[in-house]
């Protein structure tokens, strides 16, 4: 058991003894699957109540770490967390620190083309053939005008959300896509009485086309041609507010 027993302070224990066994897993001290000790043996070593310890659980129960099991082989076990779920609460996360923090439309903006900007070479390289598909299946949905808004911004997110799977990495389709996800929306609610959506959908094609080619560089030009519009679109919402 490769929890941190001795750090737990007398103020707010349950929430130092959700942290200590949270670390655990964090850190691959825990392993996925893993069965933590009862109840009593973690009462015993921590050296406070059961309820205490029953309340800590209850906290990681609510963040999805832990499960209980009941039966004689029951009890507490570390989750197996799914990509989908990491990414949900990526997302989450992302949203929460941009809505709370004050953060500049122009920050935000710099951070997700940055995000995408490092990827796209790899994407060119690595697309394939499902890749091009949907990227012109989302073209076709952004051209069509029987598209709303809400329907447009979903398929940009889907649009640059396969960009990020055709890298191949996992990892960076998991930050990239929840990148995507949490931010895109936040610029098309925005900027979208201001856009032009044919314009849009003529630089997704453009930087679908070059994908298809495999030409990172060229690629590189066709979004960042995105990135100078988004930040057009950005300084027309401002001049209202600086007139």
């Amino acid at each position: 058991m490769a929890i941190e027993f001795s750090t737990i302070q007398k103020e707010g224990l349950s929430v130092q003894i959700a942290n200590a066994i949270r670390n655990a897993i964090l850190e691959g001290r825990l392993a996925s699957e893993e069965r933590l000790p009862s109840e009593a043996e973690l009462s015993e070593r921590f050296g406070v109540s059961r309820s205490t310890v029953r309340e800590a659980l209850k906290r990681l129960a609510a963040q999805n770490l832990i499960r209980s099991e009941r039966g004689s082989s029951g009890g507490a076990f570390v989750n197996r967390m799914t990509w989908s779920e990491a990414q949900d609460n990526l997302v989450t996360t992302t949203r929460l620190l941009i809505g709370m923090n004050d953060i500049a439309f122009e920050e935000a903006i710099e951070a997700r083309f940055a995000l995408e900007t490092a990827a796209l070479p790899l994407a060119a390289e690595n697309r394939t053939g499902e890749h091009l598909q949907q990227l012109r299946t989302e073209i076709a949905r952004q051209r069509d005008a029987l598209t709303n808004d809400e329907d447009f911004c979903a398929s940009d997110v889907s649009f640059h959300s396969t960009i990020a799977s055709a890298t191949a990495n996992p990892l960076l389709t998991f930050q990239l896509s929840a990148a995507f996800e949490a931010m895109q929306p936040l610029m098309n609610m925005l900027v979208y009485r201001l856009r032009d959506r044919e314009r849009i959908a003529d630089i997704h094609e453009a930087l679908a086309l070059s994908l298809e080619a495999q030409s990172g560089a060229e690629a590189l030009s066709h979004l960042d041609a995105l990135s100078s519009y988004t930040r057009e679109l950005a300084a027309q919402r401002r001049k209202p507010l600086d007139q």
